[in-house]
């Protein structure tokens, strides 16, 4: 047994001996480089640093040529020199000129033109500066502007290098690309964003000059309506709708489709579908609605039928949007949709200030738009007690408004109408006096 125990220990030192020889030399090699390379840990503390205003951030430049500033590097002497220059009036435009010594050749490098305008940096770079002593590592990102080109130029040339056209020509370089994304829109864009790129591009388009000079022709043979001038100044002076002074008739006087546009009236039927299915209306509507609809029975053409709720329709968003830009809380009309069209319109006619409150000046203009509309509901005859209470003015001042438009007042069955006498008369203007 003693023998057997010997004989296995020489063949376990022989296989031992076998292993450790058949390691070649140049692994041998590589382990020790390995021990000789390793470094010590370090916990050293991060600290991120932002750029300064008033410092420069740091500058980093590359030789594409291959150039090695420390191949032939002298301890006592730098190799290179660099320097920074920026621009008198425009301090974002930096130069980074890299002179070596003992040679004639400049390498320069700029933040404006070449690769720095390509646009889009792809990359982020960061310098960091580990201090053994403090055991910190302070990083500072690099913008992509701060990355220098460095390309060889002769020293002492008179070769000025032109700016690139994107410098050159700004502002086509920045109609170029306002094209091309229109252009991208319109082949991959949603239905939304095609119509928002082409009302863009619309409000951009300048006015072609051939155009003008026919739009100058074209108005010389205009004929001027001075009716609807003095319709158009009289809404700027008296604060009324626009009126006909030779108008034979009432329905004349203020002319329907000058308050009521013709592309406006396929917004304004919600009222006459909802009738079609339930005779009663919602308590949100207006006073003088809610206590007319019953005229609707009387009326057998479809059409006339439309065409008054309409009114209705267009009296009722009138009287909302007032109160929705009024200082008093009118719940009612917080829910209330306006159509796009005509909230557009009433936006230009009743502009409101910071504040959304319309000037009551602007307010007496609206007002007396309702209070035309109302005298077409009532044919001319009209109980002024309902649109009051829709207004929430007093009828002493629901008077002055009658009255600026040329209406009368008569007492008819105890009741106080008002009518609207042909040919129109006004009051007299009376100019604020000054003070």
């Amino acid at each position: 047994m003693a023998e057997d125990t010997k004989s296995l220990e020489l063949e376990e030192n022989h296989y031992a001996e076998r292993d450790t020889n058949s390691e070649s030399p140049a692994k041998k090699k590589k382990k020790s480089e390995k021990k000789k390379k390793r470094v010590p840990s370090v916990n050293a503390k991060i600290q991120v640093l932002g750029n300064h205003p008033q410092k420069t951030p740091p500058i980093v430049g590359y030789f594409p040529s291959g150039f090695d500033p420390h191949k032939d590097a002298d301890e006592e002497q730098n190799s290179v020199r660099a320097r920074v220059y920026k621009h008198k009036n425009k301090p974002n435009r930096m130069q980074l000129v890299v002179s070596p010594t003992g040679s004639n050749v400049d390498f320069v490098g700029t933040n404006y033109l070449g690769e720095a305008t390509a646009g889009k940096q792809h990359c982020t770079y960061a310098l960091g500066v580990l201090d053994k002593a403090t055991q910190s590592l302070k990083i500072v990102p690099i913008a992509s502007n701060m990355i220098f080109r460095l390309d060889p130029k002769v020293r002492g040339s008179d070769v000025s290098e032109n700016e690139s056209p994107s410098v050159a020509n700004e502002e086509l370089s920045v109609q170029e690309k306002a094209d091309r994304m229109r252009e991208l829109t319109v082949l991959y864009g949603t239905k939304k964003s095609k119509k928002q790129a082409q009302k863009l591009h619309a409000l951009k388009q300048e006015d072609d000059p051939d155009t003008k000079k026919d739009l100058d022709v074209r108005m010389k043979n205009v004929v001027v309506n001075i009716e609807a001038l003095e319709g158009t100044q009289a809404e700027i002076a008296r604060n009324i709708p626009t009126y006909n002074a030779s108008a034979t008739t009432p329905q004349e006087a203020y002319p329907l489709d000058k308050i009521i546009l013709k592309g406006e009236w396929n917004f304004l039927e919600d009222l006459y579908f909802r009738l079609q299915e339930t005779a009663e209306i919602s308590a949100n509507y207006p006073y003088f609605v809610r206590h007319r609809i019953y005229k609707l029975q009387d009326i057998q053409d479809e059409e006339e039928k439309k065409k008054l709720c309409c009114i209705f329709s267009y009296i009722t968003h009138l009287i909302k949007y007032k109160d929705q830009h009024s200082m008093g809380d009118v719940s009612s009309a917080k829910g209330h949709k306006i159509p796009s069209m005509l909230r557009q319109k009433f936006s230009s006619m009743f502009p409101t200030s910071e504040s959304r409150r319309i000037s009551t000046e602007k307010i007496n203009l609206l007002i007396s738009h309702v209070l035309v509309l109302t005298l077409f509901v009532d044919e001319f005859s009209s109980d002024p007690a309902d649109i009051a209470k829709d207004l929430r003015t007093s009828p002493y001042d629901l008077r002055l408004h009658f009255d600026n438009l040329g209406c009368k007042f008569i007492r008819k069955n105890n009741l106080s109408l008002v009518t609207l006498p042909i040919p129109l008369q006004f009051p007299d203007l009376r100019q604020k006096r000054r003070r």
